[in-house]
């Protein structure tokens, strides 16, 4: 097993802790190990501790003495945005950046769509969100340049139709983030939102291979949902979010990044 390449000391992120939610896999994974890269100490949260771990253990293995901790639970339960900010305090000694990413998906129409799925999707995907930012706040404000990137989805600004739930309830996270931006404005806290487009993550492999269609066929799918004609790789969210979160952002809040290579144009 390769020992991997040493973590850097130095970085856009040198010298800050975040906290990263949904970190088991696609943008997550791929944002924590860009952080890992830029100088952070990664807290990892997952309803899927094994897939964390994993995510942990290859960020380990590619930078070695990168530094980060797992934490499972589902980020609904406001006891688990508590024990994540805890753990990183106590493993890290502060919290400087909140990268909210969980979220869950409902492919049902809006005519469809039961009470019980919605309140399923509210609650991870602006609930979840929520609690994380309630939870971190404090040691967000106590070091004066706290930072929150929260992770929408391009179709929270761009209609279509099979995805009610999910879309509104990232619209609703945009909104949010710009009542949390001027609420923390004079606690030194910047609040952003990102849009990413059609991103290839495991999510999207796993469930092609569930239905026993190949992964090169998956690969042609989108090329009419951007103006680049293909997916995104996941790194190419994650590099957004690590600029937000860092200080070279530090005169932007309550801003929507969209990252959809241009699929909001068209």
């Amino acid at each position: 097993m390769s020992e991997g390449t040493a973590a850097p000391s130095r970085g856009r992120l040198a010298g800050k802790a975040a906290v990263i939610t949904g970190g088991g896999g696609g943008i997550g994974a791929a944002t924590a190990r860009l952080f890992c890269e830029q100088g952070a100490q990664v807290l990892l949260v997952d309803r899927d501790a094994a897939a964390a771990q994993r995510t942990a253990d290859a960020v380990r293995e590619a930078l070695r003495g990168a530094t980060l901790q797992v934490v499972a639970g589902d980020v609904a339960d406001e006891a688990t945005a508590r024990q994540a900010v805890a753990r990183c305090h106590d493993a890290f000694g502060k919290l400087d950046v909140l990268v909210n990413n969980a979220a869950m998906r409902n492919y049902d129409a809006f005519a469809d769509a039961t009470p019980e799925a919605w309140s399923a999707v509210v609650g991870v995907n602006m609930i979840g969100n929520a609690n994380f930012c309630r939870a971190a706040l404090p040691l967000l404000r106590r070091g004066g340049r706290g930072a929150i990137v929260n992770v929408s989805s391009c179709y929270a600004v761009k209609g279509r139709k099979g995805m009610a739930l999910y879309d509104a309830t990232k619209a609703a996270m945009i909104a949010m983030t710009r009542t949390l931006a001027f609420e923390e404005t004079g606690h030194g806290v910047r609040v952003n939102v990102i849009c990413p487009g059609s991103t290839l993550t495991d999510f999207h492999v796993n469930r092609t291979q569930a239905a026993g269609r190949s992964v090169d066929e998956l690969k042609t799918q989108r090329q009419d949902t951007s103006l680049l004609g293909r997916w995104a790789d996941p790194v190419e969210i994650a590099w957004p979010i690590v600029w937000l979160a860092s200080d070279e952002a530090s005169f932007i809040t309550g801003t929507t990044l969209v990252v959809d290579g241009g699929l909001h144009i068209k």
